[in-house]
């Protein structure tokens, strides 16, 4: 299938990675490597609208989680181990419950099955401002210090470069589809349906440091996830896999 673009490492058990809003599946690279030489044949996933995969004006969690479908057939892939990140993470659950044969296991970076307001504007407000100018964009260097203006947090800002990429001799273009990504926030933020449920083993990670899995979520999390355990990852936050990786590639492979 052209339209979901995907980087296979390794051989083995099928393990797929799905990133978070505004990402794609390089930023999985280094730890999917770690998983590759484990023994797993690892699949970094572009999600629409994000990295090299399709720009589409539709945009939810049942597409996306569609999209993974019609990759798995695709490839011929069954009996997945499944990680998502954040949005990644919000797939990962759809995918779970609508094709639950499919799963072997199921772990989730740093986001519950409850509703996130919309909270990324700064963010989208800094890349629609860089995107609009290009002399901001004739290198990284000059992008991020452009991008100082909206967002202080270096690491984040890090993350979002990823996003560039050389469109012509000395410009650099966004491989993100901002129009509709502005949009989604209310999207983004959707929380599972009351009555979906997967029964498989499943493990929450999630940052010490980050507020997006509360203590208050567990009963959530189990109602939703009955056979689910919840691990913290000390010394990080929403980026856990990337400030944390030792700690969270060894939770992931106990698991596994």
């Amino acid at each position: 299938m052209k339209d979901i673009h995907s980087n296979i490492l390794g051989k083995g058990t099928p393990f797929i990675i799905l990133h978070g809003f505004l990402g794609m599946g390089d930023n999985w690279k280094t730890l999917g490597g770690r998983f590759a030489e484990a023994g797993y044949e690892v699949h970094l996933i572009d999600q629409r609208n994000h990295g090299r995969s399709v720009n589409s004006d539709d945009f939810s969690y049942d597409l996306m989680a569609e999209d993974l479908k019609k990759y798995c057939d695709e490839q011929k892939l069954d009996q997945i181990i499944l990680l998502g990140h954040s949005m990644g993470g919000k797939t990962a659950m759809k995918f779970a419950v609508n094709y639950p044969d499919q799963v072997s296991k199921l772990l989730i970076a740093d986001i519950a099955p409850k509703y996130y307001a919309p909270h990324h504007e700064q963010i989208l407000e800094g890349l629609t401002a860089l995107q609009a100018n290009e002399d901001a964009r004739t290198s990284r260097g000059d992008a991020d210090e452009f991008l100082k203006q909206y967002i202080q947090e270096w690491g984040t800002r890090q993350f979002l470069l990823k996003n560039l990429y050389w469109k012509k001799d000395k410009i650099l273009a966004l491989r993100l589809n901002l129009p509709v990504l502005k949009n989604a926030g209310e999207t983004i933020g959707e929380a599972l349906e009351e009555n979906e449920r997967y029964e498989g083993k499943t493990l929450f990670l999630r940052g010490g440091k980050s507020a997006y899995i509360k203590d208050s979520d567990f009963n959530l999390i189990k109602t939703h996830f009955p056979e689910s355990e919840v691990i913290t990852v000390p010394d990080a936050g929403h980026w856990l896999h990337a400030e944390n990786p030792d700690f969270f590639y060894r939770e992931v492979i106990n698991f596994l």
